[in-house]
This record gives C-alpha cells, structure tokens and sequence, in this order.
C-alpha cells in the first residue's frame, strides 16, 4: 500500500508515518506546501489513500493564515485526491469541533458552543471539517478522525500542548484554571488510530480518538509528579483569567476555551474501529524526557 501524509513534520503527522511504515506501507512524507495545487497532485498521484494532517494549530496568529491552511489548504488536498484517483483519504479534524457540552463527555454528534468559534484555529478546523463532510456526500471516499489532547515523544515544535507539558514539568506553571479539564491520550494511540480509520471507517463519518478525562489540575498534578516537581497550586479562577487576557498576561483564544471541561468520549471509535488507548501516564513520561 502506498500513502501521502500531509503533515508528516508535525507531531502526530511523524507518528503516523511511523506506524504506516512499520506495517509495511510506502510512505511520502515530503513537505508540499498546501497551496500548491500541482505540487499535491504529483504528491498523491498513485497512491492507495492520503492521510491529511498539515494544519496550523495555534492560539496566536492571523485568522487570513488559518484560513489560508486549514481551510484552502483542505480543500486542495481533497481535489488533488479526487484528480488523482486515491482510493481513500482520513482527514485529521480535532475533538474542537464536537464539543465541549455542559456536564457530560462530547460525542461524534455534539458541536462546539458558539463562544469557542471566535478562536480562529476552532473555526478554520470546523469549516475543514465541513469541506470533507461534503466531499464525502459528494462521492469522495473520506473518513475523518477527530483527536483530543496527544502527548508524547517528538512534539518539537511544540503544540500548545507541548507547551503546557513543558511548562508543568519545568516549574515554571505555578497555577491552573480551576474551570476546565482536558482529554489525554498517547499519540501513538492516536496514530493507530488513523490506520484503524482507513481500514474499518465508515465514510462520511467521525471518530473521536481518545483517552482519559482530567481536570486541569490533575492534569498538572500528574505531569508535576512524573517530572519530580511540585504540583501546581493556585487556582485561578476564569473571571481573573479574563482579566489577565485583557491585559495581555495570558492568551485571550485559550482563555475563551477554558470555560467548560474538554472531556469527549472515544466509545464510537472502539465500537466501529477496535481502537483501545492505553494509559496516558507512560506518554506524559516520555514526552517529558523527549524535552529534556
């Protein structure tokens, strides 16, 4: 089988072309530039199925950029595999556009509260969403995965999520929003994910990949403790947060996310997929030592 990731560089991109290859895939893996139309169609021409993961993935930014890659830029890769014939195409969304919902986990058929919308990478990635939903309808053999919160080894850049682990681990977090709470799984688990996605994925549909519900502060707690550090333990309430990013002290796009909890159910991906995450203790060890 051969296969083109978009993304490849990235962080969850790079596992996914590890787990391709170590079952035996032909893997292209080199950087197109997403506008580049011709560039896509020599990329994807002949290939089994594209896994499309480039996104710009940030809090900060101009919202004409985000547009740029994570909408055009989905758009493109998408006619640049229907030009080209490929077999099948797993688009990479986010659980960003399932949720969060007051009280409970997100599914596959909840939606984003108004407010988040306003961020420009929530939104790119919901319209991106939408473009391959209708491509899907349209014929095009997508299916679309919708990652929570990876850790891991190799996220260099790294993802505001990296950040944050970077952030707990080298004591410089001195505090948590007491508002909210994040789902966190093992990037490797989520490139499995993927693959499952293309063999047994229904297309049209969404899965959420993902692993283990944690408020901010057991988040920390943990991340702390594997990095033989104090835990964090002032909590911030998200009324002074609001006046921290009005000030500028604190990114105002992650502070309008940190009103609900992210917590977001993965049993739709384990009934149709197979796909079981392990514990995310062991990806928040080694996404510790990998920054170190």
């Amino acid at each position: 089988m051969r296969a083109y990731v978009t993304g490849a560089s990235g962080f969850i991109g790079g596992h996914v072309v590890r787990e391709l290859r170590g079952r035996g895939w032909e893997v292209r893996d080199e950087f197109v530039d997403l506008s580049d139309r011709d560039g896509l169609l020599r990329a994807t021409a002949g290939c089994d199925a594209v896994f499309h993961l480039a996104a710009l993935y940030s809090f900060d930014g101009e919202p004409a950029e985000f547009e740029r890659v994570n909408v055009e830029g989905t758009r493109n890769v998408l006619d640049a595999a229907r030009q080209g014939g490929v077999g099948r195409i797993v688009h990479t969304s986010t659980c960003a556009t399932c949720g969060p919902v007051r009280g409970r986990q997100a599914t596959e058929d909840d939606t984003p509260p108004d407010w988040e919308l306003s961020v420009p990478y929530k939104a790119t990635k919901l319209a991106a969403e939408r473009i391959a939903q209708e491509a899907a309808c349209d014929g095009l053999d997508v299916v679309i995965v919708n990652p929570t919160t990876p850790v891991g080894e190799g996220d260099r850049l790294p993802t505001p999520t990296g950040q944050m682990v970077r952030g707990v681990a080298s004591g410089r977090y001195v505090a948590y929003l007491g508002t909210t709470g994040v789902n966190l799984v093992d990037v490797r688990d989520v490139a499995r994910g993927h693959v499952l996605a293309f063999e047994r994925g229904v297309r049209g549909e969404k899965y959420l990949l993902g692993g283990e519900d944690l408020a901010l502060r057991d988040a920390f707690a943990l991340i702390a403790r594997l990095a033989g550090r104090p835990r964090p333990r002032l909590r911030v309430p998200l009324a002074a947060a609001r006046v921290g990013a009005a000030l500028g002290l604190l990114n105002r796009h992650q502070v309008t996310l940190a009103r609900l909890p992210a917590y977001f159910s993965w049993e739709k991906a384990r009934r149709e997929l197979g796909y079981e995450p392990g514990p995310v203790e062991p990806a928040l060890a080694r996404a510790i030592a990998d920054a170190r």
